[in-house]
């Protein structure tokens, strides 16, 4: 199956939010490896530019802390950080900021069937926010692509073992 993106309704931009805040973008994908394979590739910060093509460099661990920011490059040479807001099972927040651009990534996995239905919300923000949305358009469907084959190859190993 593959990604659709679509405009989340519950996270629009209202008269509050600031001119620089773009919609926020849902896309969702079902790969075929379980849950709990999907989950440990989100939750390895060190291995986020191998699948997210946002990111140069990241400097973590293998294992990610919730509300410890991890400096990163973004493949455009910007400095910033990454950060997991909140792990709670199977839902996963984080966000990452360069100087004029904040990125919120909310990832919702769900058990269907031997794999696992990943939902991928993504909302921008700041004063690059109007410059970048062309090249982050697709990022999320694009995210879910490079997660998707990172996962099936990781669980057809772990079944063939």
């Amino acid at each position: 199956m593959s990604p659709t993106a679509t405009i989340s309704p519950a996270l629009t931009p209202t008269a509050t939010l600031p001119l620089t805040a773009a919609p926020a973008l849902t896309s969702r994908i079902l790969i075929n490896a379980p849950v709990h394979v999907v989950r440990r590739i989100l939750l390895d910060p060190s291995a986020i530019p191998e699948w997210n093509p946002a990111f140069r460099a990241i400097t973590a661990p293998a294992t990610a802390t919730a509300n410890l920011p991890y400096p990163i490059e973004t493949r455009d040479g910007l400095l910033g950080h990454y950060e997991f807001r909140s792990i709670i099972g199977t839902r996963i927040e984080a966000q990452w900021d360069v100087p004029g651009f904040t990125e919120h990534q909310l990832w919702e996995l769900s058990p269907y069937n031997y794999g696992t239905h990943v939902r991928h919300t993504v909302e921008h923000r700041g004063n690059l926010t109007s410059l970048l949305r062309p090249a982050f358009a697709s990022a999320a469907s694009l995210r879910l692509n490079r997660l998707a084959q990172r996962a099936e190859n990781r669980a057809s190993t772990t079944r063939t073992l």
